[in-house]
């Protein structure tokens, strides 16, 4: 049997099965509206001159009432504006998102069923299969929750021979050791664990003549740690400018923990006051070099921790499963389906990189929604789930 055409609407990009269901969305969605040209918006013909005082005019009174105090909200706005502005499939950018989703549509047919296509890979173990919450506990416990008891004592030890084996093969004395990732901030999972490390020496206080002697010290300790009676059990990664990153096979090799290692001068210090704190935040807004932005941005990496750790067991737990779901329930990650995560503790930085997939983010969670672990769940306010999102 031939697979039956989508109909398509050249506005939004939705498909649809019939002409008579795409007429109705048209009538239902689009007619009568045209896009703001300042934000690309579909409002209603008669009230775009209304829109245009309420929304812009007003953006731009506030625009000379900003003050620091509110950095993150105006950092996580203009950098979600930037990236979701560029094309997924050439990387061309676009003055609003609007342009964005037209140019996708017309120049490479990305339609809402080549989202969907591209978005979604649920795996056949996947928690969505669970029929309640006593089988996704049990679920959890044996597919998700790290390793407990002896093992894990002896995974605690093996790490913690290593973080002292990687400070003496530093060629340079550290003065403090910043240690975070998924392992110390507790939301590691069997398949998934990393190790965060921050070396850092007075040495590398003076960044722009620094980031050669980073260099050269992160190298040096590579080899050092290859020739070390571990080096056997060390993967190392692909070269990059500012990190070591490597595999370390622990526990007689039956699971491996992912590490990341990078050096600096100790931005902050042990103690910082709130104006150090203040000044930070605003020296990685200014910046124009993103090594030295990400440099900077070493200096959180305690208060990540600290944010993590002091949230509840359930928010811990939370976190793995978002985790799994995100592992097990979407299609290989490509340059054109990166999900967009802002770090809570440093809004300058995107967790994933690049991103402007929320679209397939949604489309996966409804996807979901249909699964068994949600067939007795009852939908309310506020997670009640209307095509309004």
């Amino acid at each position: 049997m031939w697979a039956r055409k989508p109909y398509n609407c050249e506005r939004c990009g939705s498909d649809f099965v019939s002409c008579t269901a795409l007429k109705h969305h048209f009538q239902q969605k689009h007619l009568g509206k045209v896009h703001c040209e300042k934000c690309g918006q579909e409002v209603l013909r008669e009230k775009l001159q209304d829109h245009s005082k309420s929304i812009h005019d007003r953006s731009t009174m506030e625009t000379h009432k900003l003050n620091w105090e509110n950095l993150e909200e105006r950092n996580i706005k203009n950098m979600a504006t930037k990236i979701s502005q560029t094309c997924r499939m050439c990387s061309r950018h676009f003055g609003t998102i609007l342009s964005r989703e037209n140019h996708e549509i017309q120049e490479h047919h990305f339609t809402a069923s080549k989202r969907a296509q591209m978005s979604t890979g649920f795996s056949p173990h996947n928690m969505l299969e669970c029929k309640g919450p006593q089988e996704l506990q049990r679920f959890a416990d044996k597919k998700i929750h790290p390793a407990s008891g002896s093992q894990h004592a002896a995974c605690v030890a093996e790490v913690g021979a290593l973080l002292q084996l990687i400070q003496g093969c530093f060629p340079v004395p550290a003065s403090r050791v910043i240690q975070g990732g998924s392992y110390v901030k507790g939301t590691d999972t069997q398949g998934r664990s990393e190790i965060d490390i921050v070396l850092l020496s007075d040495l590398f206080a003076n960044v722009n003549p620094c980031k050669k002697q980073l260099r050269e010290g992160l190298e040096a300790l590579r080899e050092n740690l290859k020739r070390t009676s571990h080096g056997n059990r060390i993967l190392m990664g692909k070269r990059t400018p500012l990190s070591l990153r490597f595999n370390f096979l622990c526990t007689e090799s039956l699971h491996s923990h992912s590490f990341e290692i990078m050096a600096y001068y100790d931005v902050l210090g042990p103690t910082p006051s709130t104006d150090l704190k203040l000044h930070l935040y605003r020296k990685l807004h200014l910046c124009n070099d993103s090594d030295e932005a990400q440099l900077c941005a070493l200096a959180l990496l305690p208060y990540q921790v600290d944010f993590v750790k002091a949230s509840v067991s359930r928010v811990k737990e939370l976190i793995r499963l978002m985790m799994h779901w995100f592992k097990t329930s979407f299609a290989s990650t490509t340059e054109e389906n990166k999900p967009f995560i802002l770090d809570p503790v440093n809004p300058t930085i995107n967790v994933c990189d690049t991103c402007n997939a929320w679209d397939e983010v949604a489309h996966v969670a409804r996807r979901s929604l249909l699964k068994p672990l949600f067939s007795r769940v009852r939908a309310e306010p506020p997670w009640l789930f209307t095509n309004d999102w």
